[in-house]
C-alpha cells in the first residue's frame, strides 16, 4: 500500500459544510465521497440539505457515514414510491426518533439526529436477510493522521489490496477510503489501525457451505492469529460472503473503538460479527454490529468438525468487556458462548451499557436468544463471571437458552435490562449444570420480572432456581391521564416520585420533557413508526430515571391516540362464550381466500384451539367476538409460526410475517410477530383470526393491552361466539 504525504492526503479529503438553519450555525458535518463503484441509487440522503453518498454494504443494507459536531436534520427519499407505506422503524429506540413526511413527499422522511450516533432505518418488522436496510453512523470527527517512519496512510478511494501491518506498524484510513480485502494481523504486536475508512470484504467461501471459521489470512475482514496489543479505530467492515467477521485466534490485548460492522450473504448464515477463539483482554466500544449470525462468540478453539476437531481441548477465554455498543442480528444470538462438544474454560465477559436492536429469530438446537450458552453433547468447562448489565432491548425472541451437561457455568448476572416494547416471542431455559444465576431489574415495559413464570423461564437437569434479586433503589414507572385521548388533546404523565430523581422522558413523536409530571399532546394518529392504519397510533413512551448516585431505571409504556372509533356490535341476543372454529385443508405459503372454500371440520372452542383430528396441512380460522370492558386504544399483539392474521371489525388488525425455517435441524418455522392498535368503544366487536399449520404446530397467540390492561394473553372470558 502506497504511503502519503499528509498535503497528498488532505487532497483527497472532502469538507461539507451545511447549515440548515441558525440553530445549526455550530454543527459542521464532514464527509468523504463514495467511489463509484460503492454508490448505491436505492435511497438519496441528505444532511442539513447537503446530499452526501451513500454506499452499498452487503446483502440489501446501505450505509451512509459522516462525522458532526453537533445536532443535524437528515432527509432519505426511496426510489420506490411505496416504500414508507408500512411505516418507519429507527433504532436503537431509546433516542426517541420518529420520522415525519414532507407535505406531498410519501418518498421521503425526514428526522433530526441529537449529534454522534449510530442508527439502523428500516420498516416495521422487517429487519432479516432480505430486508432493505439503511444504517447511519454519524461519529465525531477523528483525530488527524500521525506522521512516523512505520505510518501507513490509505488514501480516499477504491483499493484492491488486503493489508498486512508489522509489528509495531500505524495504519491511518483517509476518510473515503474503501479497500476491498482483509486486515491480517498475522503474529504481529503493538499495531494500531485509525482513521475513517472501510474494509470491504467478498472472499471464496462456499455460499451453501460453512468454511467461515478457517484461521488464514484473507479469510475475514479482520484475522488476529497470535496478535498482541492491537488498537483499532473508526473502521468500518461490510461482510458480502459466508465467513466470520472478526475473528481472533489465540490473540489478547485488543482495542476496539468506534467500530462498525455491516454483514450480509444470501444464505443468512455463518457470519459472526466477532470471534473469540482463545485469548481474550478485550475491550469493545462505541461499536456496532449487523452479522447473519451471532454478533458475539466465544469458543476456546475451532479447528474443523471432525470427532478430532470438536473435542480437541481449547484455551482459556478470559476478560472480555464490551460497552456503550448497538447490536443487530438477522439470525442466531446476540451473544452467544460455547457449543456442544467443545472443551474450554472461560471467565469475566461483560456485555453493558449497549442496545438490543434486532435479537435474532428461530433456533440452531438450541433456541436463539440475547444470549445462547449451548454445552451440550460432552461439553465442558468451568465458564464463570458473566454479566449484562444495562441493556435496551428492542426487536429480539428469547431472553437466555443456557445448557451446561457438565462442570460447570457459574454467576451469570443479568441486571437492569430494559424491554422496551415488545413481548418474549420464545421461553427462556436453563439446563443442567448451572449455577448462581441472578435476575436484577430485568423488565418487559413497566413490569419488572420477579419469577419464572414472567420470563417464562424453564428450568431443568438439575440446575437450581435462580435468584431475583429485590427491587432496585430507583424505580421507573408512570401513570397516563386521560388513559383515552385523541391527537393533539392534552395527557398528563406522571412518574412515581423517587427522592432526588431526575426524569427524562421520549414521547415516541419525537419530543423530550423533562421532570416528574409533564404534560403533551401527542401530535396525529400515526403512531411513533408511521404504521396506524385503522384510525389509531400507537406511540412508545419511555421515561428514564437517574440519580446523583449513578442508579437509572427505564419504564416503557404504548399509549394510543385514536382519531377514529370502532363501536361495537348490537348486543347478541344469545351467545355462549369461546370462538367457532373451522379446518380447511391445504398446504398454502401465504393465507388464501377462505371466503368461497369448503371446510373440512367444524366445531367450538373457548380460545385459540382447535381439533384438526388428523389433518398435518390445514388452515384454522376462528369467527366470534371479543369483549372490550372500557372504551379505549388498544393494542393486539398476534404471534404464530407458519402465519396468521387478525381481523376485527372487518379491518386488518395484524399480520404475522413470511415463514422463516429454523436451522440445524430444529423443526418447523420461526415464530413470527406483528401488532396493531384500534380505537374500540366498550362492548362486543367482530373478531376473525385465521392462522395456517403448515411446517409447525400449535396454535396463535393473541395479546392484548389498553386502558387498564396490562400487556397479557387475552383471556378465554373475552371471548363470545
Amino acid at each position: 500500500m502506497a504511503i502519503c504525504s499528509l498535503p497528498g492526503f488532505r487532497a483527497f479529503f472532502v469538507l461539507l459544510f451545511a447549515l440548515s438553519s441558525a440553530a445549526h450555525a455550530a454543527s459542521r458535518i464532514e464527509a468523504a465521497p463514495v467511489p463509484p463503484e460503492m454508490q448505491d441509487g436505492f435511497f438519496a440522503v441528505t444532511v442539513n440539505n447537503q446530499r452526501v453518498d451513500v454506499a452499498h454494504a452487503a446483502s440489501h443494507y446501505d450505509f451512509v457515514s459522516f462525522d458532526t459536531t453537533g445536532p443535524v436534520d437528515v432527509s432519505i427519499t426511496a426510489a420506490d414510491p411505496s416504500f414508507w407505506d408500512r411505516g418507519v422503524d429507527i433504532e436503537p429506540w431509546r433516542l426517541g426518533l420518529r420520522a415525519t413526511h414532507p407535505a406531498g413527499e410519501p418518498q421521503t422522511i425526514r428526522f433530526r439526529l441529537p449529534g454522534p450516533v449510530k442508527i439502523s432505518i428500516s420498516r416495521p418488522g422487517d429487519f432479516l436477510n432480505q430486508a432493505r436496510m439503511l444504517f447511519i453512523f454519524a461519529g465525531s470527527p477523528p483525530s488527524p493522521p500521525p506522521s512516523g517512519a512505520n505510518v501507513t496512510i490509505v488514501p480516499a478511494g477504491l483499493h484492491r489490496e488486503s493489508l498486512n501491518p508489522k509489528s509495531g506498524d500505524t495504519v491511518y484510513f483517509a476518510p473515503g477510503a474503501f479497500i476491498f480485502g482483509s486486515l491480517n494481523l498475522w503474529q504481529v504486536e503493538n499495531v494500531r489501525v485509525l482513521g475513517r475508512g472501510t474494509i470491504v470484504y467478498d472472499g471464496p467461501q462456499n455460499p451453501k457451505g460453512d468454511e467461515g471459521w478457517m484461521q488464514k489470512p484473507d479469510w475475514h475482514c479482520i484475522v488476529g492469529y497470535q496478535a498482541r496489543n492491537v488498537e483499532i479505530d473508526g473502521l468500518t467492515c461490510f461482510i458480502r460472503s459466508r465467513t466470520w467477521s472478526i475473528q481472533m485466534k489465540d490473540s489478547t490485548g485488543f482495542r476496539y473503538d468506534d467500530l462498525r460492522v455491516l454483514g450480509g450473504n444470501p444464505d443468512n448464515a455463518n457470519q459472526d460479527g466477532m470471534d473469540w477463539l482463545g485469548g481474550g483482554d478485550t475491550v469493545v466500544n462505541h461499536s456496532f454490529f449487523r452479522s447473519s449470525d451471532d454478533d458475539l462468540a466465544m469458543e476456546g478453539n475451532w479447528d474443523g468438525y471432525t470427532d478430532a476437531d470438536m473435542l480437541r481441548p481449547g484455551a482459556d477465554v478470559d476478560n472480555i468487556l464490551v460497552e456503550n455498543s448497538e447490536f443487530s442480528t438477522s439470525i442466531s444470538n446476540v451473544v452467544r458462548l460455547g457449543w456442544p462438544r467443545k472443551i474450554f474454560n472461560s471467565r469475566d465477559f461483560t456485555l453493558r451499557d449497549s442496545d438490543i436492536l434486532h435479537g435474532g429469530i428461530g433456533a440452531c438446537g438450541q433456541t436463539f436468544g440475547l444470549l445462547g450458552f449451548w454445552g451440550a453433547n460432552g461439553a465442558k468447562g468451568d465458564h464463570s463471571g458473566v454479566t449484562f448489565e444495562n441493556l435496551l432491548v428492542d426487536d429480539w425472541y428469547s431472553f437466555l437458552q443456557i445448557e451446561q451437561e457438565q462442570p460447570s457455568l457459574h454467576g451469570f448476572t443479568f441486571r437492569n435490562i430494559w424491554a422496551l416494547d415488545q413481548p418474549p416471542l420464545a421461553a427462556s431455559t436453563i439446563t443442567g449444570d448451572v449455577s448462581n444465576v441472578t435476575f436484577d431489574n430485568v423488565k418487559y415495559g413497566q413490569t419488572r420480572v420477579t419469577s419464572d413464570a414472567q420470563i417464562p423461564l424453564v428450568v431443568s437437569g438439575g440446575a437450581p432456581e435462580p435468584k431475583f434479586a429485590p427491587a432496585p433503589a430507583l424505580v421507573a414507572t408512570f401513570s397516563v391521564d386521560p388513559a383515552v385521548f385523541a391527537p393533539r388533546e392534552k395527557v398528563m404523565l406522571t412518574a412515581k416520585p423517587m427522592a432526588g430523581a431526575h426524569y427524562s422522558w421520549l414521547f415516541g413523536d419525537g419530543t423530550t420533557a423533562y421532570g416528574r409530571s409533564v404534560r403533551h399532546r401527542f401530535p396525529d394518529a400515526l403512531g411513533t413508526e408511521l404504521e396506524g392504519r385503522n384510525g389509531a397510533g400507537r406511540f412508545r413512551v419511555l421515561l428514564h430515571v437517574t440519580d446523583k448516585a449513578g442508579h437509572q431505571d427505564w419504564a416503557a409504556q404504548g399509549v394510543v391516540a385514536v382519531a377514529q372509533w370502532h363501536d361495537a356490535v348490537s348486543e347478541v341476543k344469545t351467545r355462549a362464550s369461546g370462538l367457532e372454529w373451522k379446518i380447511y385443508a391445504g398446504g398454502w405459503i401465504d393465507l388464501p381466500d377462505f371466503s368461497a372454500m369448503q371446510p373440512v371440520l367444524t366445531g367450538d372452542s373457548p380460545n385459540l384451539a382447535a381439533n384438526a383430528q388428523g389433518f398435518t396441512r390445514y388452515a384454522t380460522v376462528w369467527d366470534g367476538f371479543i369483549k372490550i370492558a372500557a372504551d379505549g386504544g388498544y393494542t393486539f399483539h398476534l404471534i404464530d409460526r407458519d402465519g396468521a392474521r387478525l381481523v376485527i371489525d372487518g379491518m386488518e388488525v395484524a399480520k404475522t410475517g413470511p415463514p422463516f425455517a429454523q436451522v440445524c435441524g430444529s423443526p418447523g418455522n420461526a415464530l413470527r410477530y406483528d401488532r396493531g392498535s384500534m380505537g374500540l368503544r366498550a362492548g362486543l366487536h367482530a373478531v376473525h383470526i385465521e392462522a395456517l399449520n403448515t411446517t409447525s404446530e400449535g396454535a396463535p397467540r393473541l395479546m392484548w393491552e389498553g386502558p387498564g390492561v396490562a400487556m397479557a394473553e387475552v383471556p378465554d372470558g373475552a371471548y363470545w361466539h
